[in-house]
């Protein structure tokens, strides 16, 4: 008997005229890890809806266990085995972990009534199967990502699942919550349960998988044995092109060390931050990292005046400010771009010119009446100067990519005249092409505008690779500061660790 589980021959997609994937082969053998990687929009998304039943190939293919599928649907999917763990993680946010847990096995066994003995009964057996320690009475809304992520993977246990496709399910998690989750996967492998990674962590690709498949604009354009790749043969894959990092320098004027662009002073937040002193200059990119809890979002908050407690000073351009609200904080030339930027950070129904002069509009209507014209002057200007690839600023924000989605974020902030940039994690979720983009954009704006930023990220590559200094957090403090030039990801890395 073959161990082959799953093989897609040959399977072609259009959508109105235009291919998703074209003559796109994949096979994944029983209880392997493999992943599949590709930038946003190369037909990642359309291989995991074929195989799940939701989209039906136009030509080509389906096995399932040796079996050829004529129809697949998602609950002949299910039924052999397939389970889906979207980004979103398709849950029930105001049912408790017990009912989320138990809900399938109701609704396969046709029941009406809840029966609440039982559906406890099945949630221990499901937190039992995984290992882990889950309150089976908390709200799923209550829970962080890596809480949900958990309660996704044990409920897909329960159905008897003998392929999980688990999409992007690093975007969102610290190193050590990914830690965690390879520890599960590795578990479930175990198992003889087989695990499609869908990513384009190019780190987490090798660290996890086994094989490997690269698609790009809906062809299969690479796989093979994990061994085969490293991360520049991966993005030469992924993009068509060498994508080579070269260390951001700082370097001020001849002759000259500029004042201070950002200065906080022994600034503390009652229970969460305690004398936070630091200074960043025009030009200047300063990374911040810690685990989770370390206080570093609420640093970030507390600049953009959205924990107006604090104590201590805070000065821009040498001057004192106090930053009791987010309008303060704008007033004051600082910008903030937030991690979420789906939930925090865009009004995704609305145009991507709306979604750029939200931070504007007093400017643009100081009696009610929006000055259309300079409206267009703004927006087009940051529309090309951001390099945002859409068809017009009249086009959707929900519509675009992560990383087009980032740069409409960073542009509205720029058209505030702002002089200090705050980023919290400005590339999660984005593919490997925009994010080297985005970085590339970053430097720009430091440079030709001399603004002052602050990069906040769990990715240590990321802030080696862009800052000329990083801050270490934890427990509320500034703990450690080193210069990128004269550190390595690998010593960043463990220092972190021994913060656990």
């Amino acid at each position: 008997m073959s161990d082959i589980f799953l093989d897609l021959r040959n399977i072609r997609k259009e959508f109105s005229g235009v291919v998703a994937l074209d003559n796109l082969s994949l096979t994944i053998r029983t209880g392997e890890i493999h992943c599949l990687a590709g930038e946003n929009g190369s037909g990642k998304s359309t291989v995991i809806k074929v195989i799940s039943g939701v989209y039906q190939p136009d030509g080509g293919e389906i096995y399932l266990n040796g079996k050829p599928c004529q129809k697949l649907t998602p609950i002949s999917a299910i039924a052999q085995g397939v389970q889906v763990i979207y980004q979103d993680f398709s849950l029930f946010g105001n049912l408790t972990v017990a009912e989320n847990l138990a809900m399938n096995v109701h609704l396969g066994n046709r029941r009406h009534l809840m029966n609440w003995r039982e559906t406890r009964a099945i949630a221990e057996e499901a937190v039992k199967r995984l290992g882990v320690d889950l309150d089976l009475d908390a709200e799923v809304a209550s829970l962080p990502t890596a809480g949900k992520q958990l309660v996704a993977i044990a409920r897909a246990l329960m159905s008897d699942a003998r392929l999980i496709i688990m999409d992007e399910p690093t975007t969102a998690l610290t190193r050590k919550e990914v830690e965690t989750l390879f520890r599960i996967v590795r578990d479930i492998q175990a198992r003889g349960i087989a695990i499609l990674f869908v990513s384009h962590k190019m780190r987490e690709m090798l660290e996890i998988s086994e094989r490997l498949t690269v698609v790009r604009n809906g062809r299969k354009v690479a796989e093979g044995p994990i061994s085969e790749f490293d991360e520049p043969t991966i993005t030469r894959h992924m993009t068509g092109t060498d994508i080579r990092h070269q260390p951001y320098v700082w370097t001020p004027p001849a002759g000259t060390v500029p004042a201070p662009r950002l200065e906080m002073r022994n600034v503390s937040l009652p229970g969460v931050l305690q004398d936070l002193s630091l200074s960043i200059r025009p030009g200047e990119i300063v990374g911040l990292s810690g685990l989770l809890g370390s206080g570093r979002t609420e640093a970030a908050l507390t600049l953009f005046g959205m924990k107006p407690g604090y104590g201590g000073e805070i000065l821009v351009d040498g001057k004192p400010v106090r930053l009791r609200s987010v309008h303060d904080a704008i007033e004051a030339g600082i910008a903030y771009v937030p991690e979420d930027r789906l939930s925090e950070g865009l009004f995704l129904p609305q145009s991507i010119n709306r979604n750029m002069l939200a931070t504007c509009y007093e400017r643009l209507a100081p009696r009610w009446v929006i000055n259309r014209r300079k409206a267009e002057e703004l927006t087009g200007g940051m529309f090309r100067a951001m390099q945002i690839a859409a068809r017009s600023g009249e086009q959707a924000v929900n519509q675009l990519s992560g990383g087009n989605q980032q740069r409409v974020v960073i542009g509205r902030w720029l058209l505030t005249d702002a002089r200090i940039l705050i980023l919290n994690g400005p590339t999660v979720g984005v593919d490997v092409g925009s994010k080297a983009e985005i970085h590339h954009k970053i430097r720009d704006l430091a440079v030709q505008h001399g603004l002052a930023v602050l990069m906040i990220s769990d990715d240590v590559p990321e802030l080696v690779q862009n800052c000329n200094r990083i801050v270490l957090m934890h427990r509320g403090r500034f703990v450690e500061e080193v210069e990128s030039a004269t550190t390595s990801e690998d010593r960043i890395g463990e220092t972190l660790k021994t913060f656990t």
